[in-house]
Parts: C-alpha cells; sequence; structure tokens
C-alpha cells in the first residue's frame, strides 16, 4: 500500500475549515480536493456539474427526489458498489468515494468535506480532522463573504450544517462532527487560523516520518 499522508477536513458552514485546507495544501505543495471531486464525478456519470452540485453535500432539500437519466456507462472501479436504479444522489456519492480512494492512493493530499475520514478510514496515513469555531466568528463570516446581514447569515449557517449533517450521518452512521467521528476537533475561534494551520502541518510531518519507519 501507498503511504501517503491524507488530511480529511470536515467543518462547521463559515468555520474556516476550507481556508485552513486550502492554506495547508499551499504550505504543504499537496493537491487539494473539494468541490473538483463534484466535477470528477459528474465526468464520470457523464452528468453536468450542476446536476451533481444539486445532490452534493449541500444540496440536499432534493436529496431522495434525484433520480439520474444518465446513460449506464460507468467506470469498472466502482462498479460493484453501483446498482441501477439508484437515486443519482447516490450515484454521484460513489463515484466520489471511488474517485477520493483512487487519488488516496496516488499521493498526499488534503480532502475538504464529502465524508473523506469514512471513506478512507483504512488509509494507514489518514489524519481527520472536524474544524468548528464560535457562532460569531461564523456569523461574520458568512456575513461578509456573501454580503448577508447577520440574521441571514445565521439562517443560512443552520441550513448548511443541517444538510452537511444529514449527508454525513446518512453514509456514515456516525456523529456529524463528534469526538468519536474524528481523530481532532479544532475550534479555530480559540486557536486562531495560522496556529490551526501549523497544528496540522506539524502533524502531516510527524504521519509522514511514521510512514517512512
Amino acid at each position: 500500500m501507498a503511504k501517503h499522508v491524507i488530511i480529511a477536513i470536515g467543518r462547521q458552514f463559515g468555520s474556516g475549515g476550507h481556508e485552513i485546507g486550502n492554506r495547508l495544501a499551499q504550505k504543504l505543495d499537496i493537491p487539494l480536493y473539494d468541490r473538483n471531486l463534484v466535477r470528477m464525478a459528474a465526468e464520470e456519470l457523464n452528468i453536468t456539474s450542476s446536476a451533481a452540485e444539486e445532490v452534493d453535500e449541500t444540496g440536499l432539500n432534493r436529496f431522495l427526489a434525484y433520480y439520474s437519466t444518465a446513460p449506464m456507462d460507468y467506470t469498472s472501479y466502482y462498479l460493484n458498489d453501483f446498482q441501477a436504479g439508484q437515486p443519482l444522489s447516490e450515484q454521484v456519492y460513489y463515484a466520489q468515494r471511488a474517485i477520493m480512494q483512487k487519488l488516496a492512493s496516488r499521493s498526499s493530499c488534503v480532502m475538504v468535506g464529502r465524508c473523506a475520514d469514512y471513506i478512507l478510514e483504512e488509509e494507514p496515513g489518514l489524519i481527520s480532522v472536524f474544524v468548528i469555531a464560535s457562532k460569531e466568528d461564523k456569523i461574520r463570516r458568512i456575513a461578509k463573504k456573501y454580503q448577508l446581514s447577520d440574521k441571514k447569515a445565521a439562517d443560512k449557517i443552520r441550513k448548511v450544517d443541517r444538510e452537511r449533517r444529514y449527508y454525513y450521518e446518512l453514509h456514515t452512521g456516525r456523529d456529524w462532527g463528534s469526538p468519536e467521528s474524528h481523530q481532532i476537533v479544532l475550534n479555530v475561534s480559540m486557536l486562531g487560523m495560522d496556529q490551526a494551520v501549523e497544528v496540522l502541518a506539524a502533524l502531516y510531518e510527524e504521519k509522514k516520518k511514521e510512514l517512512e519507519e
């Protein structure tokens, strides 16, 4: 088995988890996989990226009702997990899962969301982290990013987190964001963004040395 370090980042909406992943990938000079996994899955299934995004981890209002009309021409490496007649949501999930496993076998990387910690739990080089932040910090970050009032930002945070929780718990049977489901929980409001990146970078280097021994 290839000795790669995979950092799987789960995150509350507005916590800065994606920014941490991006900065970490740049610091370590390794690939970052996040929304680009949706595009990859869409290509595998021969559907549009917008259709795949509808049933991704934050498009779950239509999750159970959205069915595929894509042609049955799937790559063999996830064919065993696929069953005809599955909702598009499940087809996208299994396509992403196989893609993530394939990418993890190729090189060290950072993966954000999409049950990466669960999908790659058999990888000896896995580091799974869940990023949280205070309600005030999350509202401030989302209000600024999307030009929303504090109330609308809070509503958006609740909606997106509800969808992420449903997606994660549906596919893993684990509690989203709990210490029991992740190796590490980082509170960015208490630790700070820079320090969070440094902590994960240090863990990466330690895990890399461990795998080389």
